[in-house]
This record gives C-alpha cells, sequence and structure tokens, in this order.
C-alpha cells in the first residue's frame, strides 16, 4: 500500500515504517535523518562522502549510510531499499542523477525546510519569517532574531545560516517565531507537494542578482526560486524599494488575505515603507496614521555604533526591522535590538590598521553583488579578489570599480576569468597572481602582495566575489586566513613570498567611493 504522503503534516501524524532516502550527510542531511528516526522512519543516508562522525552517529541512532561516490550511477543498496520518499540536502542540484533516478521511479522529493514545516509542531508551532536574498541574507537574519528577543518574543535564527530548522523544530523549550534564512537551493523545493506548503508569517527577498546560474541552470531558475519565499505569506511581504525584481515577486505572489507589501529604502518611506529622514530610520508601514505620520525606530548613529552604517548593512537594517515590526515588535525593540547587535565575523570586519593601512575581511561576499556593495564603501582599495565564480561574469564588477583600485591580488582556481576582466576593463590597475596549491600558502602570499600595493589611506579588502571551496574549506575558513596572515604580515619578509606586482598604468587616486553605492545591497 502506498502512503500518504499529503497527510503527513504533523510531528503526531504516523511516520512509522516510512521508508525514506536522505540525501547528503552534512549537518543538514544529518539533522533530517535523525529527525526521520525519531518520528519512526525507516531511513537510508545516501552520499558521496560524509564525516566520520556523522557516519559513527547514522549507526547509533538506528539508520543506515550508503555510499554514493559516482554520480553517474545509483547504488544498488539505495535501490533495493525502494524508497517511499527522497529527501534532498541542498548540495544537490536539481540535474543530479540520483534525482533523475527518483523522478524515472516516481518517488516524491521534499527538501530539509519542507520536512521542518511539517512536523514544526513537536512543541509547539512556532510562527516562521522567511529570509532570502542574493546577499544579506544572514545578517537580516540574526538582525531580525535579535529585534524579537529585545522585545520580548522568544525566537531564534535557523536554516542557512548554520543552525538547521529540524533542530529548532525538536528544541525542547520550543520558540515563538522561527527565523529562517533560506537559500535558492532549499527554496528550489518549495510548493511542489500537497501538505508542505510554507505559509511564513512574514517573508523577505531583500535583493537579487545573478548567483548560483550552474546550479538552478538559469537566471530565470534561479529567480524562480527566490519568489517562492513569498507564497503564502500571512502578515508582510516586504521588498526592496531599490530592486524591482523584488517588487515583482510580491506582485506575482499568491499570498494570504489581508498581507500586505512593505518596502525599505535609504529614502524617504512612503506610506507603507520602512526609510530614513534626516539621519533618523522611519517606519510609515506599521501605524493607523502612516499617510501623515512616522514613527522612530533607530538613528544612523545607532546603527554606526553596531558595525551597520554602511548602505547595504543600513539596508538589511531596515528590512529586518520591517520583518520585527510584522511580527508585533514596538519601535523600541527594534531600536534596542540594533544598539545590542555586533556583526558575525568574516562580513566587511576590520582586522588589522598598520602604518596608514586598513585591513577588512569580508570573506562572505561571495558573489558580484556582494563584493559591489563592499568595494562601493571604500574609497581606495587593494582588492584581494578570486574564487568560484559559480558561472557568474566578473567583468561589470572591475569595470564598476576600477578607478577606486590601488590594485588587485588575485587568488582561486576561477584566475583566468578574473585577470581576462581585468585586461578588458581595467589595464591600468596592478595586478598580482597568486598561484598557490598549497591551503596554507595562499592567504601568506596574497597578504605579502597586497602588503607590496598598499599605501597609505588605503583599504585592503578581502572580498572575493566567489565561493571558497575550491582552495578553503568554506567562507569561514577563507576569513580566518586572511585575518591571521594580515595580522602576521609586518613580522614577514615579503621578500621569501617571491611575489612581484607586474606593471600598471596610472590610476585615479582621488576617487571617491561610487555614489550608485547608495543603493548596493550586501
Amino acid at each position: 500500500m502506498t502512503r500518504d504522503l499529503a497527510a503527513l503534516t504533523s510531528w503526531h501524524a504516523d511516520w512509522s515504517g516510512l521508508k525514506v532516502a536522505v540525501l547528503g550527510l552534512g549537518v543538514t542531511g544529518f539533522s533530517v535523518a535523525d529527525t526521520l528516526v525519531e518520528l519512526g522512519a525507516e531511513v537510508v543516508v545516501a552520499a558521496a562522502s560524509g564525516s566520520d562522525e556523522h557516519k559513527q552517529l547514522l549507526d547509533v541512532i538506528g539508520a543506515r549510510f550508503i555510499p554514493a561516490p559516482d554520480d553517474r550511477a545509483v547504488p544498488t543498496a539505495l535501490e533495493d531499499f525502494e524508497p517511499e520518499l527522497l529527501v534532498v540536502s541542498p548540495g544537490y542540484p536539481p540535474s543530479h542523477p540520483l534525482l533523475a533516478w527518483a523522478e524515472r521511479h516516481g518517488i516524491p522529493m521534499w527538501g530539509d525546510i519542507e520536512l521542518a514545516w511539517r512536523v514544526r509542531d513537536k512543541v509547539r508551532a512556532a510562527e516562521w519569517i522567511a529570509i532570502t536574498g542574493t546577499n544579506g541574507k544572514t545578517t537580516t537574519t540574526e538582525l531580525t532574531a535579535t529585534m524579537l528577543v529585545a522585545g520580548g518574543v522568544k525566537a531564534a535564527p535557523a536554516g542557512n545560516i548554520g543552525i538547521p530548522v529540524l533542530d529548532a523544530v525538536r528544541d525542547p523549550e520550543g520558540f515563538d517565531v522561527l527565523v529562517v534564512e533560506l537559500s535558492s537551493h532549499q527554496l528550489h523545493w518549495f510548493g511542489r507537494n500537497e501538505g508542505g506548503e510554507i505559509a511564513p508569517l512574514a517573508s523577505v527577498c531583500l535583493n537579487l542578482a545573478d548567483d548560483h546560474l550552474i546550479w538552478h541552470g538559469s537566471a530565470e531558475a534561479y529567480r524562480d526560486a527566490k519568489a517562492k519565499v513569498y507564497e503564502r505569506t500571512a502578515v508582510a511581504c516586504v521588498y526592496n524599494l531599490a530592486d524591482i525584481a523584488t517588487r515583482e515577486m510580491v506582485e506575482d505572489a499568491e499570498v494570504q488575505d489581508g498581507a500586505r507589501a512593505i518596502g525599505f529604502g535609504l529614502g524617504i518611506p512612503g506610506p507603507s515603507d520602512l526609510g530614513i529622514v534626516e539621519g533618523v530610520l522611519v517606519d510609515r508601514a506599521f501605524l493607523e496614521e502612516r499617510r501623515t505620520s512616522a514613527l522612530e525606530l533607530a538613528t544612523l548613529d545607532d546603527l554606526r555604533d553596531s558595525g551597520l552604517a554602511s548602505p547595504h548593512m543600513a539596508q538589511n537594517v531596515l528590512a529586518a526591522a520591517a520583518l520585527a515590526r510584522a511580527a508585533g515588535v514596538t519601535p523600541a525593540a527594534v531600536r534596542d535590538g540594533i544598539r545590542s547587535f555586533r556583526l558575525s565575523p568574516h562580513r566587511t570586519e576590520q582586522v588589522l590598521e598598520q602604518g596608514g593601512v586598513v585591513w577588512v575581511d569580508d570573506s562572505k561576499a561571495t558573489n558580484a553583488h556582494a563584493a559591489n556593495s563592499s568595494l562601493s564603501a571604500f574609497g581606495s582599495v587593494v582588492w584581494i579578489v578570486g574564487g568560484l565564480l559559480k558561472g557568474v561574469d566578473i567583468a561589470p564588477l572591475v569595470e564598476k570599480h576600477a578607478p577606486r583600485l590601488r590594485g588587485a591580488v588575485v587568488i582561486g582556481v576561477d584566475r583566468a576569468a578574473v585577470l581576462d576582466a581585468f585586461a578588458r576593463h581595467a589595464p591600468g590597475v596592478p595586478l598580482v597572481e597568486v598561484d598557490e596549491p598549497q591551503t596554507d600558502s595562499v592567504m601568506p602570499a596574497a597578504v605579502s602582495a597586497a602588503a607590496t600595493l598598499a599605501q597609505a589611506g588605503d583599504v585592503v579588502l578581502l572580498a572575493p566575489s566567489g565561493a571558497s571551496q575550491d582552495q578553503f574549506s568554506d567562507y569561514a575558513d577563507r576569513g580566518r586566513r586572511f585575518a591571521e596572515a594580515a595580522r602576521g604580515h609586518g613580522r614577514r619578509n615579503d621578500d621569501e613570498i617571491g611575489i612581484e606586482p607586474r606593471e600598471g598604468g596610472d590610476r585615479d587616486d582621488d576617487a571617491g567611493a561610487d555614489p550608485s553605492g547608495a543603493t548596493d545591497t550586501l
């Protein structure tokens, strides 16, 4: 008898004996397997790799690991298992052979977020606030949760931020609100299955720029995945006034009756918007007299004290404030949340100031959109750039910011594309190419090269515009190695590295911040 998966919409439904295959054994995959075993399902986990710890824990909880190292073949053990359901970790692209196999055999496929939504009532069913965007997701998620907590709401950040939603759902204390960061990979699986339709209290797509094009297959598919964040929203669809794509997503979304469109931007807000008036962040959305009045939320001085004063960070603050206000917290709680907030590491984090040169770690700038915001915040930059470009053309970014570049240091496996962009659009910018095969050598070489290029008044900026997994374990590892190398660069002899900058022409040493940076978003 085929199980009616549409009926599995509660922790307290009958999950016993359901045969589930989980794809992936990272943090998300293990949380899925652990949850399903607890529900009484029969679980196997298929993955190309996984930590020894996770494999051992699978044995402990009663799940089985199936090695799936060959992308072209379906493991016999997985076929023999005959799963009734596949739960897919975010790393598996839609084109993966295992997903094609499941499609051919009519096996339903869920993402981890759909499973979490279905079983969210284990303790008590928290409201969800859903956050996505090409950039700024993690900061906005953390800010929103901080504002909610400041308002007395029992809230927690979860999702793509690093805390699996399933772990938050199973917390024995429970939550009033979960603030869920969603990647485009997770959103891809939304709305495919009856009973699994997520309905957030409030939602936002912060911005949209090309990213993950190889994973999704096209810019349109990437955009369509992001747009799913707004579907079935109950109270507020928050969008970026400076990004027409996000407004169009809201206009196209099927939402619940009474849901409102709430804009945010750096200018004077209209009714139903949040914005800035004479150095004050104001709310003209969540008050009865919004056509004639506004509520003060915080000041730009508050943002400066918390390291949030750059244009893209201010937009993140306004988006978070709109989400928190949609959940019912007061303006005072928004202000208190901002004042108590501190940025997580590797997000425009100053790690050193020496000899008039400031060293800034923005390793979280893993795409051109984020790097654009980061570069726009500084006037004269030595740019450490490169990594996995994920199919995105970096040339427009190089062309736009060439006037502010003292020089550039190119790292990563996709160096050829970066070097070509500089040759075509910024031939006068001095370049150093770091061709170091060992992870331990990359950042010492890059920092030493940057030190030879930088002058007093410059910022040495790690804003790679690419993913990190080509040379590092993740963006945090990349940023940490940069910070360590920067702090130690004065104690090293640059000659030991043996890297000399290529000759470049003149640059505009008086280049200031690009005015367009005022509307850039992280």
